[in-house]
This record gives C-alpha cells, structure tokens and sequence, in this order.
C-alpha cells in the first residue's frame, strides 16, 4: 500500500520541495517503501480565505502561474487551505482567490475547505475541485466525523487528537479517506487552538486589505498571540502523546487501512523541514547522505533551486 504525503507550501519552500520531488525520482532506492508525494498544500500571497497559517505578500498572477506549472507537470496537485473561518459572504468575490481557483481549474488540483459557505461556493463555482475536509473544524466526537465521511470530501484530515488513539481509530468507518496530522506542533488538547485559527484567519484578511490599499501592512494592529509551541522542531514534538513516528506509520497504521498523511510545516526554515523529510521519508541508513546532498544543493548555487520564481 502506498504511503501518501501531503506536504506544506508549494510557495514559501518551493525550491526545498521540488528538489524533494525531484531527488525520490532520481533515487528511489534511498526512500521507505511506498512512500509518495500526494500533494504540496498551501497558499498563494494575497489569498484572502488562506487559514490555518499566515501568507504575505500581493497577489502576483505570473509567479502563480510558475509555481501551478512546476508542480503540476511532476503530476503533483497543488491543494489549497482555503480555511479562513471568519469569512463572511462578502469575501467570497475576492479577486484573487476566484483567479487563482480560475488558474488551477486544470482537473488536479485541490482545495482544502473549513467554512460551509465557502465550500458551498467553490462546489457551485469550480465543480473539478476536489474538496478536502480541514482539521481546522476540530471534530473531537466519533459519530461527528463519521457523518464528516458521509460527506462529499476526497479527504477528510482528522483532529490530531485522535492520533494513537487506537480503540477509536478502530471506530472510523472510511479510514482509506482519513488524513492524519502526524507532526503536530501544538499541545495534546490545546485549549487555545480554535482561538488561534481565527486569530491568523483575521490577520490574514487585513493584510490582503492592507496589500489593496495604501495602508502599511507593519501598521495593522493586531492582538498578538504568542504560542511557545509554534518554534518546535520535530525531535521536539516527538514527545507529545500525538506523535506518530514512521515506523507506527508502517507497523500500525497502513494495517488498519490508514494512507494518507499531512506534514505540517509551512511556516518553519527549510533546514527544519528537510530534517522532518529525512525523517519521515528517509531510510535510517541513507538519511545522512541525503540531508548532506540535499543540503548542498539548495546552498550550492545551483541556478534552477535557487528561489521562487517572479
């Protein structure tokens, strides 16, 4: 059974990303059996219903359309966290969250949904999306997320409270459609966590404004929200109860019927994620050739990795 990745942003590590793509193609051999790059999610600068992480920046159409080309023709979707859950229905015409939808509308590319009028409006809008269901909605009860199975959804990314939860996991119904957050950063039962997606969803609002106006996006004021768990590292986070390793991966999960996994990671330092891409994708006996090789290249100077193209 494949092992199936789903891997954060297509823009902020672009050149990380695409080498990582590009080196399990080159050496296969190097890589856990199976294992295979679903999607790269994520935001474009200036997508207003972004959630879940913050991204800066204007809306810039031919970079856009670089990025959807660079990983579309290597067969990987680009999946969307259109997650924002303070939405409201005005922010639906935004211009360039309709343009990038318009762009991408190619069949393989995908959206990961939180708000149901959202969803609602990309279903009535662009039907050739496939529609995630977003661990954002923090579904904690069992029959809740089984009836979020019922749904319409290519995936639904569970809360990552259920992790190592085995006797409920057994109770999952559609467990080939479930995502699993095996990374988490946050806390186990982080009681701040919903209060933090509508912190970064209203901050993500006023810096697409701010980008539209003349208003200086360092002027926005908005209420902190410190978080010490934001800067952990994955030897760090590997010591919550939450955690899944990539042996329980293999030994536990994909026995249960278990295959897709989310690698969050969007807005941490390349060296960071590479080392969670060793990890977790790695072989124990190649992961120091491939972090030094990998390494060397994206410092290197090689001329086609060297940064997101404009």
């Amino acid at each position: 059974m494949d092992i199936n990745y789903h891997i954060p942003s297509f823009t902020d590590h672009f050149s990380l990303n695409l080498l990582l793509i590009d080196y399990m193609k080159e050496y296969p051999d190097r890589f856990r059996d199976g294992v295979r790059i679903a999607s790269v999610f994520g935001a474009f600068p200036g997508s207003m219903w972004n959630g879940g992480r913050n991204v800066h920046g204007p809306f810039n159409a031919g970079m856009t359309k670089k990025v959807m080309e660079e990983y579309n023709k290597r067969g990987i979707p680009l999946r969307f966290t259109f997650t924002n859950p303070v939405l409201e229905e005005r922010h639906l015409a935004d211009e360039a969250c309709n343009e990038i939808l318009k762009m991408a509308d190619n069949g393989l590319n995908e959206v990961i949904v939180m708000s149901p009028m959202l969803e609602q409006y990309i279903r009535e809008n662009y039907p050739n999306y496939k529609i995630t269901s977003s661990t954002c909605k923090q579904i904690r009860d069992m029959d809740d997320l089984n009836a979020e199975l019922d749904k319409p959804y290519s995936l639904v990314v569970i809360d990552y409270n259920w992790n190592n939860k085995f006797d409920m996991l057994e109770q999952i119904k559609d467990k080939a459609r479930c995502e699993i957050l095996v990374n988490a950063c946050c806390q186990p039962n982080c009681p701040r966590r919903g209060q933090h997606y509508s912190t970064i969803g209203k901050y993500q609002i006023d810096i697409c404004n701010a980008e539209k106006s003349t208003v200086k996006i360092n002027n926005i004021v908005s209420d902190p929200f410190p978080c010490e768990f934001m800067g952990y590292d994955i030897y760090m986070s590997s010591k919550f109860s939450t955690h899944i390793s990539p042996e329980s991966i293999e030994k536990d999960y994909l026995p249960m019927g278990f295959n897709q996994f989310k690698l969050e990671g969007r807005t941490t330092m390349d060296i960071d994620l590479l080392e969670m891409y060793v990890y977790y994708l790695v072989k124990p006996e190649y992961r120091d050739i491939v972090r030094l090789q990998m390494l060397r290249t994206l410092t290197g100077g090689i001329k086609y990795f060297n940064r997101l193209p404009r």
